[in-house]
C-alpha cells in the first residue's frame, strides 16, 4: 500500500505510514485496508474517466481516515486532515479543496450531474455492494462487527432502512461502463440482506 501512495509522493512515507496507522486501527472490521484497496483499483481500472484521477485516489486515501464507529463528522474531518496533510506536503491548494470536497462527498454520495471525479469516487466506494456473494457476506459481517455495541433489535430494523434507501436509489453507481451489470448485482445483494436482516427480527 505505501508503493501506491508514493506513486501520488515519490519518496513520501510519514503521511503515508499514518494513513496506513489510521486504516489498521484496531476498532474497524470494514473501513479496513481491504476496503481502500478496492476503492484504489476500481480508480485505477477507470481512471481515464475522471478530470483528476490523483485528487480521487487521494480522496480515497483520506475519506474514512477518521473513523470513529458512532461520530456523525468522520466526513468532515476526514476532510480537514485531508486539507492539513498535503498543505504539509505542498500539494497545490486548489486541487486540495477538491480531495477535501470529495472526501465530503462521501458522507451521501450525492453526486451531481457531470461531476466525473465525485461519480468515480462514490462508484469505488460502492462497489463492496456489486461483488460476488460471498464477498458481499463477507462485507456484511464485517458491518455488523464494527456495530457490535449495538443490539440486534436495534441494528437490524436500522441497517435494514439503510440499505432500503439504498436498493431504491434511481442510480447506484454513476459512471463505471458496467454500471447496469453492477447495479442489478448490488440490488440484489442488497435484497437479500434485507430479507435476512427482516426475517430474523
Amino acid at each position: 500500500m505505501i508503493e501506491a501512495w508514493q506513486r501520488i509522493f515519490p519518496g513520501e512515507e510519514a503521511v503515508g505510514r499514518d494513513l496506513l496507522a489510521r486504516w489498521s486501527e484496531p476498532h474497524r472490521r470494514y473501513h479496513t485496508l481491504d476496503h481502500l484497496a478496492l476503492m484504489l483499483r476500481v480508480i485505477d481500472e477507470h481512471a481515464e474517466l475522471t478530470d483528476d484521477a490523483d485528487a480521487v485516489r487521494l480522496a480515497a486515501w483520506f475519506h474514512d481516515a477518521v473513523y470513529e464507529i458512532f461520530a456523525h463528522d468522520n466526513e468532515e474531518r476526514s476532510a480537514r486532515l485531508a486539507l492539513a496533510a498535503l498543505a504539509d506536503l505542498g500539494f497545490p491548494r486548489p486541487r486540495a479543496e477538491e480531495v477535501a470536497r470529495l472526501v465530503r462527498l462521501t458522507a451521501g454520495h450525492a453526486v451531481a450531474s457531470g461531476d466525473r471525479d465525485g461519480g468515480l469516487l462514490a462508484d469505488a466506494d460502492l462497489a463492496i455492494l456489486a461483488s460476488e456473494k460471498p464477498d458481499y457476506v463477507r462485507y456484511a459481517e464485517a458491518v455488523r462487527a464494527e456495530y457490535a455495541a449495538i443490539p440486534d433489535d436495534v441494528f437490524r430494523p436500522g441497517r435494514a432502512g439503510i440499505l432500503r434507501d439504498l436498493a431504491d436509489l434511481p442510480e447506484i453507481f454513476r459512471v463505471v461502463p458496467a454500471r447496469a451489470e453492477w447495479t442489478a448485482r448490488a440490488r440484489a445483494n442488497l435484497e437479500a440482506e434485507i430479507r435476512t436482516l427482516l426475517d430474523a427480527s
